[in-house]
């Protein structure tokens, strides 16, 4: 029987680190619970809105936040808020895949351009890995705004 998963993240700012990697994946944040919202609204507004309306402290607003693939397939990722700062690499990462089916060159000029676009929303360049057939794709290691490690594969 498979289960399925939920991804979750130890953050200082949950709602601008679920903002990043909402735009590295693709996602969508969803709407508050039992809130319909118009496909031009901004999710992240309406929660603002629905926070206060329960009597949720400005203060603990960030405390948490979500992003949802919006087909419907992959995991869905949260974020909650932590006071401690990470100290060590991660034991567990993700690999975005952003290149899947090239090889070579075609692969690692692809990756490159991810890299250049996740740079731009505030991801870190740690290191490029050369492709080393048979076992060895290439790849590039980069963090998020808060550190954490990741690779594009």
């Amino acid at each position: 029987m498979s289960r399925d998963i939920q991804v979750t993240f130890d953050a200082h700012d949950p709602r601008a680190l679920s903002t990043f990697w909402r735009d590295v994946l693709g996602y969508v944040h969803p709407g508050p619970p039992g809130v319909d919202l118009p496909p031009d609204a901004d999710p992240l507004a309406a929660w603002d809105e629905f926070l206060a309306g329960i009597g949720v402290p400005p203060e603990q607003r960030n405390s948490r936040s979500a992003i949802e693939d919006p087909r419907g397939r992959g995991p869905r990722v949260f974020f909650q808020q932590v006071p401690e700062d990470k100290v060590a690499k991660n034991r567990v990462h993700l690999d975005v895949r952003a290149a899947p089916g090239l090889e070579g060159q075609d692969r690692m000029a692809a990756l490159e351009a991810e890299c250049d676009r996740l740079v731009e929303l505030g991801a870190t360049r740690l290191s490029r890995h050369e492709p080393a057939p048979p076992m060895e794709a290439g790849f590039i290691v980069m963090t998020d705004p808060e550190g954490n490690e990741f690779c594009l594969d």
